[in-house]
């Protein structure tokens, strides 16, 4: 059984990598027409979703307990070693055949959509590092394996916001999301390479999957400082607030990659780390008190804001926001099924309404089209945003203004580093000017 196990998470592992690769390398050469790359994509997905499933089942018949398979190693040193390591425990196994069915889901709906569509070739190659992101994300039983995984995630995100990069909306919002994944990125790293500097080990199952005595590898004030890091990457990557600003900026790519990244798999990936991390978590009585914290504040911030939203996407988008800050609170409460299912729950029902709200737009227009005329909010509609607006002004000025959250990191955190670069550069070209000129150079 555990060879069964061992080689059906290898080929769900390597299926999307494979893909990516083939894709790839094809792209360089335009060398797939639009049915060799569906073909392709089927074959692996469905190869991967099987090889997740046969893992789960085997690993739930076998009773077994959790362990950690090597696939490999990345490299070694004469100190340490980094290596491929692979989980294999019913959590991780139930998150990565999620995620797999839905990117089946999406890929097959995907084929229509972009049909003809320029960009066909691009879309199906970042959505395979997508897809190869999410499942080392999902089965990482090392820090470097996460690593890697969170990175595919965030780059592949990134670059389908701004998909349609003839227009330049898109492509000024996927800077923005960037930005924001570079800061979850360095937070990540930083969390990585304290892991291996204080616990002396990439493995997670010996940091995380010490849900009994975490304080063994690491002391009250480390864990909170790596459970710190955590929050910070996660907030970045689920957008917990102030972090919530790049999520309807997200809406710019084509439906089936906001179905599958911000309403149904990216902004969950977050908080299936924090549940594969809460043993370390839970260690630290201030990062659960933050943790806890923030999830209130982002439930509450993205049912406020999503009220007063005037497009369909972007009020699935904040209502998903509202679900992400709840999961939150329930991981930080050690609560370890009920994150679990309301993740799986929840990830269906917003991957059914994205990819179904370009029909109700357009069974929407048709109806306006055969009435001649617009559909009126209604009296009763009207009434009822007007007392709101004149009875909390305040509150509903916070939620038109979606928090203020931009205009907060734009004030906090940007203008100061700008300032700080700014001066470092004229620094710089100062002692490059001193330098040059001591050589008898007129500049």
């Amino acid at each position: 059984m555990s060879g069964l196990v061992e080689g059906a998470v290898a080929v769900a592992v390597g299926a999307p990598l494979a893909l990516l690769l083939l894709l790839g390398a094809a792209a360089l050469g335009d060398l797939l027409g639009e049915r060799s790359i569906g073909a392709l994509t089927r074959a692996a997905l469905l190869a991967a979703l099987g090889a997740a499933v046969t893992a789960l089942v085997a690993c739930a018949l076998s009773d077994a307990p959790p362990a950690v398979v090597r696939l490999g190693s990345w490299f070694g040193t004469a100190e340490t070693a980094f290596a491929f390591d692979v989980a294999v425990d019913p959590v991780a196994l139930g998150f990565a055949t999620l995620s797999l069915f839905i990117c089946n889901v999406v890929a097959a709906f995907s084929f229509r959509y972009l049909h003809r569509e320029p960009g066909f070739r691009r879309y199906f190659f970042q959505m395979a590092m997508f897809v190869s992101g999410i499942t080392l994300i999902a089965l990482a039983g090392s820090v470097e394996v996460l690593f890697v995984g969170w990175e595919l995630l965030g780059l592949s995100s990134a670059l389908l916001v701004g998909f349609f990069q003839e227009r330049p909306a898109p492509a000024a919002n996927a800077l923005r999301v960037f930005a924001i994944y570079r800061l979850s990125d360095a937070a990540m790293l930083a969390a990585a390479v304290l892991l291996h500097h204080w616990a002396d080990s990439g493995s997670l199952a010996a940091v995380f999957a010490a849900a009994h005595a975490p304080d063994a590898l690491l002391a009250p004030g480390r864990a909170f400082a790596i459970s710190l890091l955590l929050i910070i990457a996660v907030a970045g990557k689920s957008a917990l607030w102030p972090l919530s600003g790049w999520l309807p900026r997200a809406m710019e790519g084509p439906t089936p990659s906001s179905a599958v990244y911000y309403g149904a798999l990216s902004i969950h990936a977050g908080c299936f780390l924090l549940l594969r991390a809460q043993p370390l978590i839970l260690a630290s009585t201030g990062a659960t008190a933050l943790l806890i914290a923030g999830g209130v504040v982002t439930g509450l911030y993205g049912a406020l804001t999503g009220r007063v939203q005037t497009d369909v996407k972007s009020a699935i988008s904040y209502a998903t926001l509202t679900q992400v800050g709840i999961i939150t609170v329930e991981i930080a409460l050690g609560l370890r099924v009920l994150p679990m299912l309301h993740i799986a729950g929840h990830a269906c029902f917003r991957l059914l309404q994205f990819l179904s709200a370009p029909n109700v737009l357009h069974d929407l227009h048709e109806l306006e089209n055969r009435l001649g005329g617009a559909l009126d909010e209604g009296a009763a509609g009207a009434l009822q945003t007007r007392q709101a607006r004149q009875a909390r002004p305040g509150v509903y000025l916070f939620a038109l203004e979606r928090g203020f959250a931009d205009a907060l990191l734009d004030r906090a955190v940007v203008l100061p580093c700008r300032r700080v670069l700014s001066w470092l550069d004229a620094l710089d070209r100062l002692l490059i000017g001193d330098s040059e000129r001591k050589r008898g150079r007129p500049w």
